[in-house]
């Protein structure tokens, strides 16, 4: 049993190949914990994230969102969440920093906070991964097991960056 309450939550959409391989990650990570009889996680996917998901961070120990990348990055990469992100809410579109600077303020809670953000290469209107993403997901998925059968690590890692919360 954990002792920790944590939100895996992928976002994307499915339907332009590579973009959907946060949804993908949510997935395949759920079946895993399901497998592994983990508890105190929670799953979430979305085509993008919502100011309501601000809720869903608050009373979390641990929040990881999960996105596509055109980043110049090998396969994958975590990096910290902080407030400081210029984007901000849009009709179209809320930021990671967005929504847990949001939980801040409403709610005056600010839980650690990731992005994993995995190489993808095709954004074409097509349902399906392309093989280089699917290793990229696979490669992500394995470490990510790994990181979450002690999330303590994460949550105290996260300490030491110097993160700005409005």
């Amino acid at each position: 049993m954990s002792i920790y309450k944590i939100l895996i939550y992928g976002y994307g959409n499915p339907g332009r190949q590579d973009d959907g391989l946060g949804n993908e990650f949510v997935e395949l990570l759920e079946e895993w914990v399901n497998e592994q009889k983990l508890e105190d996680f929670e799953f979430d996917s979305n085509y993008q994230l919502n100011i309501e998901d601000a809720a869903a961070v608050a009373d979390k120990d641990l929040v990881i969102f999960v996105d596509a990348s055109t980043e110049e990055i090998e396969s994958f990469i975590l990096t910290p969440v902080d407030t400081s992100t210029k984007v901000a809410f849009t009709t179209h579109a809320a930021s990671p920093g967005y929504i847990v600077g949001l939980s801040k303020k409403l709610y005056n809670k600010f839980p650690p906070t990731y992005l994993l953000h995995i190489k993808g290469y095709e954004w074409d209107f097509n349902e399906g991964l392309t093989e280089k993403a699917k290793q990229n997901l696979e490669e992500s998925l394995e470490w990510m097991k790994e990181k979450l059968k002690n999330p303590k690590e994460l949550i105290e890692s996260f300490k030491e960056f110097d993160i700005q919360i409005a």
